[in-house]
């Protein structure tokens, strides 16, 4: 399933090396078609499915979108959920739905992505020995 052509899916892998560069934390984009259940149920299934939740200090998080129903959602593991401000994810998507409603679905998801980035950051800094625990890739999922 391609959604997006070479040039946007290297912009996406780009800005989560980039969010990752200062942290410690894992961004992932999981990204369908359809999403048969409630948005934030197909997310955290995915997010458990990607291995988001083995992260040493339970920092990841994941964007997942289902373009053709056009839903989406942001979870983050229990570390990160615990220290960013109540709204913060609230307002993550408030900022890429801005985006999306002209179209912009690679700008929204980028935005995303340094948003969390710089969550992450703050509460989780780049650690000397830190190692990518998660590939930087687009996690293109087949609905099951």
């Amino acid at each position: 399933m391609n959604i997006f052509n070479e040039e946007e899916e290297q912009r996406i892998r780009q800005a989560i090396e980039a969010a990752e560069k200062f942290t410690s934390g894992e961004v992932r984009i999981a990204i369908e078609k359809t999403c048969s259940d409630e948005v934030l149920d197909r997310a955290a299934k995915y997010f458990y499915q990607l291995n988001m939740d083995k992260t040493k200090q339970r920092n990841g998080v994941l964007i997942y979108l289902a373009t053709v129903d056009r839903k989406f959602a942001i979870i983050g593991d229990a570390g990160i959920n615990k220290l960013v401000p109540a709204d913060f994810w609230d307002s993550t998507k408030e900022q890429m739905l801005e985006q999306f409603k002209y179209g912009n679905l690679v700008e929204g998801i980028v935005l995303g992505i340094t948003q969390a980035g710089q969550q992450l950051q703050k509460y989780f800094p780049y650690l000397h020995n830190d190692t990518n625990e998660l590939p930087d890739d687009i996690a293109h999922m087949d609905g099951n």
